[in-house]
């Protein structure tokens, strides 16, 4: 088969299009090979024949691009490059008798696009026989027919075209006819018969033909007719045709049975001669399509008619009169196109996902549009919905590239649902769409970003190490490992460190961590670098800044720089005896490292000379004297000064000055070791200290326990009657019956009575019963269930009483009666009852007991009361903060067998009570402000929370009274009652104050509103760098001779005073703070050897306060020891007067006989009580509620025996 196959190239020029992005091929290869081939047989080699690479066709997917519903009949062996057959090819069912049968095939490379068109020529093959349209054709020939008269016979139809088409026809020798053959346009041949001799009906009424016809393909093939020839008498008439051809055009899709045309033909014979009858005349598809009306010649549709399949028909119609006689014409109908082919598109190759990084104008796919209709019908015009970065650019033939028209963002669009619609231009139009689904491919286009721009960090110093300090968080809209960050610190130092020696980051979480503990004092800020980089392919970064800032914490003490307190220099300052009260004696100068209030020192003089001499200012650390100096006064004053600074808790310092009063200084004598407070004075105030506290604790300790005794005594009863002993029914009073159920109560019910004189009321207690078995009273208590429905209510729509809990059986055990305070207030105590329940059993004996109790755990418990009644009570505190509602569940339980039980169900409410106060969510709030704030600026914000419910809990925010500098605290702050931000009322200004505190009320509107106190201190934040002092001597009599301090302000000298250096010196020294501010001062110094001379100084006398303290110490002794004795002597005399005397007894049992008759009793009508009594108790309770009579006379015996 391969020797059959004949590969052609035929090149055409190109016509000046060139496509931008798809390679489009130059030249047209064309195979020829017959039909009929087995598939799988080699066609040709592609490869070769097109010279491309045979080892890539694979990697190109080299394909057959064939339109929808059409096989596939040729493929392409991506390994060799060979083309072969796919299908069995039937050219006749594929291309009819068209002349040529041409396979278009279009070869597509991808990896680059390419598009090769390829022809495929199918030669046709004789593999089909002619054939008749009938076995038997039937001719009916007058006698009278002249000789060389032509009879047209029907023609053999073959399948096959050119050589293997008919190629002619023989007769089958006789004696009358002979075959004419003619041949038609378009290679066609017509046969008729032609009567040689003449025909005589008399000699051969009927006679038999054979017709053959033979192909010319090779083998040959031929077909034969048996002709049929009736000899009739003479017709010499034939039909005639008005046209020998018809023309008439039909739309496609026609409906069926639509006329098309109708033929006529006359004959001029009469009779049966005349009558003519129309037949199709050729044998081809045509007759499935068309019908004719043999009588009327209507020519008429009974199949689909498609332009697409067949453009035009031509048909063959006979016109026979009744004796055989027949004429010919031509029908030859042209199909009109109609536009019901709607364009199809369809998706040749397609990119998917995309890289978001592709350029513009980047082709992701390829489409080609197919329309069957023609001419304007099959012109298409494409769009893409809905707006997209994407547009079609047209290709070769009807292809068209998708191509990108803008950049892609995965994180904007990750996918796109385009729909391409093709339209054609026919009336109407018809459209058709396609969907496609394209992916965004994620690129590492998009770095990591923080939330914010920078990140501040407030850490208290002296910090643990490996706390959490901040978190940053930086997001990538990338996807996956794209997206997944990672932070890490960029490499600095700080102080010459690493800066991943203080700090570290968790790589995943962005959570910062400090690795050491911060000093304020050594550094109070720095900075650090954050990278955060995503995993991407390569990674992207982005990097923050994080300041962190170490606040300030009370934890260096003030440091003293004036006087010294070290060294071995003694420094005493001398004061004149003429100096005024408010003179200016010394200054303490002190620094704290710390800073803000932890830094606002304070001066306090702890312990002086003379206490009223000299002050000291509160915050300047000036001394100054409080009075005017006397003679009087001590020349030597040694004083102890306290600096304490403002953080929370306070640290402090102290120091000593010790002052000399003096005004000639040249007599003063030479000054040494000044002597110390006396040690001897100083124990001495200690053991009266130690002694005046024993005696104390000892005092208080003794009231403690008298009182204890006192209390305890209160609450044992007195005895005064035991009526203990069974007293004879035959002492009893004569209408002290014993009867049961009558009028008087039995000897059986004797108690121990405790009855006090003047008590406002009397309690009767029933301490035990002496009878073990007691007889039910008549009149007891009887509480039918009618009267406890009166007495409760009943459910709505309920026969029974509250709380009936019946059992599925005829006896049963059931709740007759409840009653409940509810809701219940939360602050009951414990015990307190809540609700009363009754439980009563139809049954008998045993059967009737019945136990109740509550299932759940919670702090309510049934206490048994009368008969069948129980009390509810509670067993602890109740929180309606923890628990609002009770769903109490009881069980009865009776003890019959086998036990019936019923439960009920109920809901307890505990109302709320305003028990709890607001609280803070700060113990103390403080807030740094700058000093030329403005006014009705936010300074800080207070939160209260109360758990209590509704008003309870609605907290109220107010400001404390109180005073800052004498004015009240809401001239300078105001508070608002709702949200509790504080704003400022005026500027506040440094130099006037530095600090205050004020109290803040949070306060409930519950009744009683129960309220919290917090406390706000406001500070200026840069205290104390503002208050940072230096010191500079700006001039000097002598340069060289003295210098001081930087920081501690302290003069001293620089080299050995010698005798040339003047006596008199001025220094001028300028103090300096931080912003630049100075002042300046003189100090006026004298050189001097001898001060032996100074009166004033001989024999000093240390005289100090101690003595004075002494002897309010040993007052306060002695007053305390006295009150003491006092107590005591007090304690013991009222309790012997109270021995002394007579207990008052108290007679309540003289009789006082009653009315005789059913239920009296023998008791006086003073005892007139409610009593509550029931049979089987362990224990009997008799309460007097109120007694009838308004006074009891006293007596020796509480019962008087006859």
């Amino acid at each position: 088969m391969r020797n059959n196959v004949t590969p052609l190239i035929s090149l055409f020029l190109s016509c000046g299009l060139i496509l931008p992005t798809l390679h489009s091929a130059t030249g047209e290869l064309s195979y020829s090979f017959p039909e009929e081939m087995k598939r799988g047989s080699v066609v040709g080699n592609i490869a070769r024949d097109l010279g491309l690479d045979r080892s890539r066709l694979a990697a190109r997917k080299a394909h057959f691009d064939t339109e929808e519903n059409r096989k596939q009949y040729c493929d392409i062996n991506v390994n060799n490059g060979d083309l072969v057959v796919a299908e069995r090819i039937d050219r006749e069912s594929l291309c009819g008798k068209k002349p040529s049968c041409i396979l278009q095939l279009e070869l597509v490379l991808e990896n680059p696009l390419e598009l090769q068109r390829i022809s495929i020529n199918v030669q046709d093959v004789n593999d089909n026989s002619p054939l008749f349209k009938k076995d038997v054709l039937k001719m009916e020939i007058h006698e009278s027919t002249h000789k060389g008269t032509r009879f047209s016979l029907d023609e053999a139809h073959d399948a096959d075209i050119g050589e293997n088409a008919v190629k002619s026809y023989s007769l089958q020798s006789n004696d009358h006819f002979i075959l004419n053959i003619e041949t038609q346009p378009g290679g066609r041949k017509h046969c008729e018969l032609v009567l040689e001799n003449e025909l005589d009906r008399e000699t051969q009424q009927e006679m038999n033909l054979l017709l053959i016809a033979v192909d010319g393909g090779s083998p040959q093939r031929s077909a034969t007719v048996s002709i049929r020839v009736t000899v009739l008498d003479a017709n010499d008439n034939a039909p005639v045709f008005s046209q020998a051809v018809y023309k008439a055009s039909l739309p496609e899709n026609s409906p069926l049975d639509t006329i098309l045309i109708t033929v006529s033909a006359s004959d001029a014979d009469e009779g049966v001669n005349g009558e003519v009858m129309y037949e199709l005349d050729h044998v081809s598809e045509n007759s499935n399509v068309f019908s004719l009306n043999s009588k009327t010649g209507e020519v008429r549709v009974v199949a689909p008619i498609d332009y697409e399949q067949e453009s035009s028909y031509e048909i063959r119609i006979s016109a026979k009169d009744g004796l055989g006689l027949a004429s010919y014409c031509t029908l030859i109908i042209d199909i009109t196109d109609v536009n019901d082919n709607p364009p199809v598109v369809s998706l040749k190759s397609l990119v998917n996902p995309i890289q978001e990084n592709v350029l513009p104008g980047s082709e992701v796919g390829i489409i080609t549009v197919q329309d069957r209709d023609s001419d304007n019908n099959r012109q298409v015009k494409l769009s893409i919905h809905p707006h997209a970065p994407f547009k079609l650019v047209p290709s070769i033939k009807n292809y068209y590239s998708i191509v990108t028209t803008g950049e892609l963002d995965r994180e904007s669009t990750a996918d796109y649902d385009i729909t391409i619609t093709a339209t054609d231009e026919g009336s109407p139009p018809l459209s058709s769409s396609k969907r496609i689904q394209l992916s965004i491919a994620d690129v590492n286009d998009n770095p990591p970003v923080f939330e914010e721009q920078s990140y501040s960090v407030y850490v208290a110093e002296n910090n643990k190490p490996g706390s959490t300090l901040c978190s940053v968080t930086a997001r990538d809209p990338d996807w996956r490992q794209n997206g997944t960050v990672n932070y890490s610190l960029l490499p600095s130092k700080f102080s010459g460190d690493p800066v991943s020696s203080y700090l570290s980051i968790n790589g995943d979480t962005g959570s910062i961590h400090a690795l050491r503990s911060f000093d304020y004092e050594q550094f109070r800020s720095f900075e650090v670098r954050i990278m955060a980089r995503d995993h991407g392919s390569p990674p992207l970064s982005s990097n923050v800044t994080v300041s962190v800032f170490i606040m300030d914490v009370n934890d260096n003490s003030p440091q003293i720089l004036y006087p010294a307190p070290e060294g071995n220099s003694f420094m005493t300052e001398l004061v004149p005896k003429a100096a005024q009260g408010g003179s200016l004696v010394s200054k303490v100068i002190a620094v704290d490292k710390d800073s803000g209030q932890n830094a606002w020192l304070s001066y306090h003089i702890i312990k002086s000379t003379d206490p009223g001499l000299f002050t000291i200012g509160l915050h300047s650390g000036e001394m100054r004297t409080q009075r005017d100096i006397s003679d009087s006064d001590n020349m030597k004053q040694n004083i102890i000064i306290a600096v304490k600074d403002n953080g929370q808790p306070s640290l402090s310092a102290t120091c000593a000055v010790y002052l000399l009063i003096s005004d000639n200084l040249a007599d003063v004598p030479e000054l040494k070791d000044m002597q110390s407070y006396d040690d001897k004075s100083a124990k001495l105030t200690s053991y009266l200290i130690i002694a005046l506290v024993s005696v104390s604790t000892f005092f208080l300790t003794f009231i403690v326990i008298v009182l204890g005794v006192r209390f305890c005594r209160r609450r044992k009863p007195r005895l005064l009657f035991d009526s203990a002993v069974a007293i004879p029914s035959a002492y009893l009073p004569p209408n002290y019956a014993e009867v049961d159920a009558t009028g008087t109560l039995r000897s059986t019910y004797n108690y121990d009575t405790y009855l006090t004189t003047g008590s406002r009321t009397s309690d009767f207690k029933f301490a035990r019963s002496y009878n073990g078995n007691t007889l039910p009273a008549g009149q007891t208590l009887r509480k039918t269930p009618e009267d406890l429905g009166d007495l409760f209510g009943e459910p709505e729509g309920s026969p029974e009483p509250p709380g009936c809990l019946a059992v599925p059986n005829f006896e049963r055990a059931r709740q007759h009666g409840y009653t409940q305070t509810n809701p219940i207030r939360e602050d009951v105590l414990p015990g307190t009852e809540v609700g009363i329940i009754n439980v009563h059993d139809e049954d008998s004996d045993s059967n009737r007991q019945v136990r109740c109790s509550i299932e759940q755990n919670i702090p309510l418990k049934l206490v048994p009361s009368i008969k069948n009644y129980y009390s509810l009570v509670t067993t602890d505190k109740l929180d309606r903060e923890l628990v609002t509602n009770y769903n109490i569940t009881i069980l009865a339980t009776d003890e019959g067998s086998p036990p019936m039980t019923s439960t009920k169900t109920f809901k307890l409410s505990v109302a709320d009570v305003n028990d709890n106060p607001p609280v803070f969510a700060e113990q103390a709030y403080k807030a740094h402000v700058s000093e030329n704030n403005k006014r009705g600026s936010t300074v800080c914000s207070v939160t209260a929370r109360n758990p209590d419910w509704r008003q309870n809990g609605t907290v109220f925010f107010s400001l404390l009274p109180g005073t800052i500098n004498g004015a009240r605290v809401s001239s300078f702050v105001s508070i608002i009652g709702d949200t509790g931000v504080i704003q400022v009322v005026k500027s506040f200004d440094y130099e006037q104050f530095r600090s205050f505190k004020f109290g803040v009320n949070a306060r409930d509107i519950g009744s009683p509103p129960p309220s919290s106190n917090v406390a706000v201190i406001a500070v200026d934040a840069d205290s104390a760098q503002n208050a940072w002092l230096s010191y500079n001597i700006i001039q000097s009599t002598d340069p060289g001779n003295f210098t001081i301090g930087l920081h501690s302000g302290e003069i001293r000298t620089q080299r050995d005073i010698s005798e040339t250096d003047n006596m008199k010196h001025n220094l001028i020294v300028a103090v300096k703070v931080n912003p630049t501010l100075s002042v300046t001062c003189t100090i006026h110094l004298l050189i001097s050897d001898n001060l032996s001379e100074v009166p004033e100084l001989k024999d000093l006398s240390y005289d100090d306060n101690n003595p004075q303290l002494t002897f309010y110490l040993i007052i306060t002794l002695v007053l305390v020891s006295m009150l003491f004795l006092t107590f005591i002597a007090i304690i013991i005399g009222v309790r012997f007067c109270h021995k002394t005397k007579p207990r008052m007894l108290f007679d309540g049992a003289v009789a006082i006989p009653g009315a005789g008759g059913r239920n009296t009793a023998t008791l006086r009508s003073a005892y007139n009580y409610d009593g509550y009594l029931t049979t089987g108790s362990r224990t009997s309770d008799f309460k007097f509620v109120r007694s009838y009579n308004d006074a009891t006379l006293p007596a020796d015996l509480t019962l008087r025996k006859k």
